[in-house]
């Protein structure tokens, strides 16, 4: 009788998780809509990645980094930098999207004086 009132309550866990599973895989995958895909924000990204070394203003200079105020690369330029790296500077391939590096060059290239 223990072992009944044992097993019981563990028969029940998994039945109750064997239905569950089930109920999820019926559900059909929802469709992502293009429309609601935002355009990445490179001042937001600048601030979490860069400004360590370049600075909010991008004329701080730490580890070598250049003043980006002053920079004159050209936008591929400065995304295959942004991408690949340089120096000291980590590549952000792994960790940024195309669109996401884009965005934070084109970003850059606002701070030129």
């Amino acid at each position: 009788m223990k072992k009944l009132l044992f097993i019981l309550p563990i028969l029940l866990l998994l039945i109750a998780c064997a239905d569950a599973n089930d109920k999820k895989s019926t559900k059909p995958a929802k469709k992502e809509k293009k429309a609601d895909v935002k355009a990445p924000d490179g001042k937001k990204i600048f601030k979490i990645h860069c400004v360590l070394c370049h600075g909010a203003d991008g004329k701080l200079g730490i580890n070598g980094s250049k003043d980006l105020t002053k920079s004159e690369i050209s936008l591929e330029e400065a995304i295959t930098q942004i991408t690949k790296g340089k120096g000291l500077m980590a590549s952000y391939e792994p960790i940024l999207s195309k669109e996401e590096i884009e965005a934070v060059a084109k970003y850059t290239q606002s701070l030129r004086e």
